[in-house]
């Protein structure tokens, strides 16, 4: 798979307790096909963060990437916004 071909999802950092690995939630909104109203869908990542620069709170960017553990296949890109009340040590 060449690079440009490999996806790339935005989320919410939900956990950053792990050394190197942080919890990203993707949501997304579908319609029903049968009711016709407009579901919440959520999805966790496993992502690799090699510096533990996200913390809780922030969006982020990840990209797939090879299996780096068992339940991790996505990297941190970059962090798009921090959390308010953030710090940064």
């Amino acid at each position: 798979m060449k690079r440009g071909e490999r996806k790339n999802a935005t989320g919410t950092v939900t956990k950053a307790k792990m050394d190197k690995t942080i919890t990203v939630e993707s949501e997304r909104r579908y319609l029903h096909p049968r009711f016709k109203k407009y579901m919440r869908a959520k999805t966790r990542y496993k992502a690799h963060d090699e510096n533990n620069e996200a913390r809780e709170g922030d969006t982020v960017s990840i990209m797939e990437t090879r299996p780096l553990s068992k339940t991790k296949r996505w990297r941190l890109v970059e962090v798009v916004k921090r959390a308010r009340g953030a710090d940064l040590s």
